[in-house]
């Protein structure tokens, strides 16, 4: 099975072909076969993680050559495959999550007349990250890197018949190109420093590289990932993402695209080792983000938005993590797997949401709904739990961990960053009840002509499924620590360090911050009465409200100054660069007028012009002679 795990690409990849070049034909069957394409996937993955269990710990990398790829120059490169521990965690999350998105959208894109497409799409969607996270070599992850960010493009902006929607699609295929130029340059750092850019052989030099070089290079590395996975200052896209589909939204937040950049950062371990400077800045970049998407999340009314934010803060957990060094890198993962499944069911759970309350957005009008919808109810209150943290719900055994892990250290980071983890706790409790309370309980604020439902079982199963996950896979993989240990031919074995607050502390203070967050959510939004409209707030809470107004910022820093400087460029390309050349044209035309009047065809012109040129001539000779 590990020699087959190529299929993993080539099976997504050829039902997006198929549904894309079938045309409408395939209309009545192509939403299967985009779920068979998803599932098999799954199959495929499952069989090859059971293989490599049957390993031990020091056999689990296997190399799958595929072609030669770049064979010339000072550049000679494979295409290859990297299964291992890291690689299969990924293939799991994205195949069985991607899965169960697929069969949901079976019914929610049931009435759409391009749900072919959109399956395409999908398909395309896992097909680049799983290339992305099965690569061999920083070049081929470039091509899933890119992939995804088309995927995102298309899925984003598949409704592109409205003119925002397309707006948000260009604005996340952007944002991400300008992240894309970081790990450009650092295949260019790494190509210059090594000779190459496979794994194998950056890894095994980069213990022999300067400082200066691995930090350059993880610092390109980490813009790269704060473009992919919408973490500061590149976060300004994730938002606006939710103008897709809202199983787009689920797949994009759970198993794909943000996910990227974590896994990014873990891969390339090997380099940030010999860079703490950069390890540095992963970790600071971590902790702000966390806190800056839980401030977005407080004053969310749109319930998509609400949860992206969430999305930017856990990520900013996973980053904080990875920017821990090997004390971290495992406990990212974990946080990232069960993320996965939480964060894929409540996204699921807002769709079903929306399909029974008429495409309905704005949490001020919903309400009780657990009345009308209990299943979707449950589920997302598992997820809910899991978010929060709450034992024994997953995220309190992945989540916890970070923040463990955030307090160990010397001087005054581990009170920085263990703080940061500790506040973007007790605020995670307080926007994500909000929401929990705003949509399912309090008064119903939904209008006359809203009959909130259940969905039907091709959504509600793949919610119910995630909802188990969400409540027991954390429990699961904690026991024994046999996620740490899974990983540990990846990111090594790492002795058990003291935090600089006892562990029972830390453990108490995470969970009283969690209880006052819930507890203020239900005073303001469960107990109390809901207005309809926002009302009027103070500045912070309208800076939240507008995302901490960063597209301004993005306009006032960036586009306008760029704007200024292009049409600049072109006056001087105008005025200075055409306008020489268009001058020295213009003086050699106006010689060309005053000779051309000589040449009149007139004999007797002619013979003066030759009388005057034999008396210069002579004039000449004479002079000369003397």
């Amino acid at each position: 099975m590990l020699d087959l795990t190529w299929l993993l690409i080539a099976v997504p990849l050829a039902s997006s072909l198929v549904l894309l070049l079938a045309g409408t034909r395939a209309n009545p069957w192509g939403h299967w076969l985009g779920v068979i394409a998803s599932g098999s996937t799954f199959v495929v993955g499952l069989g090859a993680f059971i293989q490599m269990l049957g390993l031990d710990a020091e056999e689990r990398s296997h190399a799958v050559h595929l072609f030669s790829w770049i064979p010339g120059g000072e550049l000679n490169l494979d295409a290859g495959l990297l299964v291992d521990p890291l690689s299969l965690t990924f293939v799991l999350l994205v195949s069985f999550v991607g899965t169960l998105i697929h069969v949901y959208s079976v019914a929610y894109m049931e009435h759409d007349p391009n749900r072919r497409i959109f399956f395409a799409y999908l398909n395309l969607f896992v097909a680049a990250m799983l290339l992305l996270v099965l690569a061999d070599s920083f070049l081929l992850l470039f091509v899933g890197w890119e992939g995804v960010g088309l995927a995102s493009y298309l899925l984003i902006g598949f409704w592109n018949q409205k003119p925002e929607y397309a707006t948000a699609a260009k604005k996340a295929f952007v944002v991400n190109r300008v992240g894309d130029i970081g790990l450009i340059i650092a295949m260019g750092l790494m190509f210059a420093s090594f000779g190459a850019v496979d794994f194998a052989t950056v890894f095994a030099a980069a213990p022999e590289a300067s400082t200066a070089t691995l930090t350059a290079t993880g610092l390109m590395l980490l813009l790269a990932a704060t473009g992919k996975s919408a973490q500061f200052p590149l976060q300004s896209w994730l938002g606006d993402a939710m103008a897709g589909p809202t199983p787009v939204s689920a797949l994009i937040h759970a198993a794909t695209m943000v996910t990227a950049g974590v896994y990014l950062i873990v891969r390339s371990a090997p380099i940030f080792e010999g860079a703490p400077a950069a390890q540095t800045v992963v970790a600071a970049v971590g902790a702000f983000t966390l806190i800056l998407g839980a401030l977005i999340g407080l004053a969310k009314d749109d319930i998509k938005k609400a949860l992206a934010a969430s999305t930017m803060s856990q990520i900013g957990y996973m980053m904080l993590a990875a920017g821990l060094g090997p004390v971290g890198y495992a406990f990212a993962i974990f946080h990232l797997v069960t993320h996965g499944f939480f964060k894929a069911g409540m996204f699921l759970g807002a769709g079903s949401v929306m399909h029974g309350m008429q495409d309905q957005v704005d949490m001020r009008r919903f309400g009780a709904l657990r009345t009308a919808m209990v299943t979707t109810w449950i589920t997302f209150g598992l997820g809910w739990l899991a978010i929060l943290g709450v034992p024994p719900f997953s995220g309190f055994w992945s989540k916890d961990k970070i923040i463990e892990a955030a307090f160990v250290g010397e001087g005054a980071q581990p009170w920085i960053l263990g703080g940061a983890a500790l506040i973007g706790a007790g605020l995670t409790a307080f926007y994500m009840s909000r929401l929990f309370f705003m949509t399912f309980h309090g008064k119903a604020r939904w209008t006359d002509d809203q009959h909130p439902h259940e969905s039907p079982a091709l959504m509600t199963v793949p919610m119910i499924i995630l909802a188990v996950g969400s409540a027991f896979l954390g429990l699961f993989l904690a026991l024994g620590d046999r996620f740490s240990h899974w990983l540990e031919p990846v990111t090594g074995h790492v002795e058990h360090h003291e935090p600089v607050l006892p562990i029972p502390v830390i453990m108490t203070a995470t969970l009283l911050l969690v209880a006052l967050g819930v507890w203020g959510a239900w005073r303001k939004y469960g107990a109390a009465d809901v207005p309809t409209t926002a009302p009027t707030a103070s500045l912070a809470t309208v800076a939240a409200r507008n995302d901490m107004f960063q597209d301004s910022v993005n306009r006032g820093v960036f586009e306008r100054p760029g704007t200024h400087l292009t049409r600049t460029l072109v006056y001087a390309d105008a005025a200075v660069v055409d306008g020489a050349v268009d001058k020295q044209a213009e003086a050699w035309s106006r010689t060309g007028e005053v000779v051309r009047r000589a040449q009149n065809g007139q004999v007797r012109s002619y013979a003066l012009t030759m009388l005057v040129g034999l008396v210069i001539v002579i004039f000449v000779v004479v002079q000369g002679g003397l």
